[in-house]
């Protein structure tokens, strides 16, 4: 398989249980978690050598977080140690009308006061093939900016394939930082994903007259953006995950990607949600993948978007499918049907 890079932090997650609010709950769930970590793991899942670059604590959370990842085959040879905390995010999650709630605790973290020199760049993308990082790492800090800066010059230097999930968080920048950020390292992005959200907050283009949370999607809004974005930008592939959020219990999910010369939409999951959290993620590996591996990039996309609608019934951040899961459900087998 491929070597594979991601770049970014891993929290830890406290969850209530099941579905109950913040203030019923006296204890909590524990898991790790966070935007490229995701990413990470579904690949090794699918056989990539991936390779998870951060810092994180040398105390025992830390090292909590690391142990997490290597017991899900993900590579931590390059995550610097330091700094005093691991970032923390609080979730509440959702049921019907009532949408799911995140509130961070994640100032002060150690990726967040990364420095370029706690990374030997030019060693961790010798090899590589690919590298991916969101829109949330920048957002972190102005360190995290110019970590991020550095990492996608090394991963050009060395012609590696860079992808970005574009990722708006308004808790963590405004729309003007987002956009100044954001658009300047678009110069080093080969591949970009975002919804219509992030288009619109991180880069300033808006899908017509798309509404995720009213279902109502806009194709003709995407295609306009798309192009708009291929030639500002010179994007090879540009990907936005379609959202039709019916309630926090239901959505259906598509995808549609643009080669610069074809459109191409995936047919549609509709799916009786267990976890959002992680589900753009899930969809950024799975592209990840089917780019890499798949003769063509439409098989690519109904990769992506069969595996991101499996990680919808998954508690937790990461997707825990396997290829053959996931061909499985591409082929039609979404019965749920008891596998003896």
């Amino acid at each position: 398989m491929y070597k594979v890079v991601t770049l970014g932090e891993i929290m830890l997650r406290l969850s209530t249980e099941g579905f109950s609010r913040f203030i019923q709950s006296s204890k909590f769930d524990v898991c790790y978690g966070g935007g490229e970590a995701n990413v990470s793991v579904s690949l090794a899942n699918y056989g990539h050598d991936v390779y998870f670059v951060t810092k994180l604590p040398k105390h025992e959370i830390g090292q909590s977080a690391v142990n997490f990842l290597r017991a899900l085959g993900v590579k931590t040879d390059y995550i610097a140690r330091g700094g005093d905390r691991v970032g923390i995010y609080f979730l509440e999650s959702g049921a019907s009308m009532r949408a799911s709630k995140v509130i961070y605790d994640r100032a002060d973290s150690a990726i967040s006061q990364a420095k370029i020199t706690d990374f030997d760049f030019d060693k961790i993308f010798s090899g590589a093939q690919w590298f991916h990082w969101t829109g949330i790492t920048p957002a972190i800090s102005l360190q995290s900016r110019e970590l991020i800066k550095a990492a996608c010059q090394a991963a050009k230097k060395h012609n590696v394939t860079v992808s970005v999930d574009l990722n708006y968080r308004k808790k963590l920048w405004t729309e003007e930082q987002a956009k100044a950020c954001m658009t300047e390292l678009m110069q080093y992005v080969d591949v970009c994903i975002g919804n219509e959200e992030d288009a619109e907050k991180c880069l300033g283009f808006k899908p017509g007259k798309s509404n995720v949370t009213k279902g109502e999607l806009d194709i003709d809004g995407y295609h306009k953006i798309f192009k708009e974005m291929k030639e500002k930008f010179g994007f090879k592939y540009i990907a936005s995950t379609l959202r039709e959020s019916h309630s926090a219990s239901d959505n259906s999910w598509s995808a549609l990607i643009y080669d610069g010369n074809e459109f191409y939409q995936s047919k549609k999951y509709d799916i009786r949600i267990v976890d959002r959290v992680g589900g753009g993620d899930s969809f950024s590996g799975g592209l990840i993948h089917g780019l890499l591996t798949k003769p063509d990039f439409k098989k690519a996309l109904d990769f992506a978007v069969a595996a991101s609608a499996l990680k919808h019934t998954i508690p937790g951040d990461f997707n825990l499918v396997s290829v053959d899961e996931v061909e499985n459900l591409i082929k039609g087998d979404g019965s749920g049907r008891v596998q003896r």
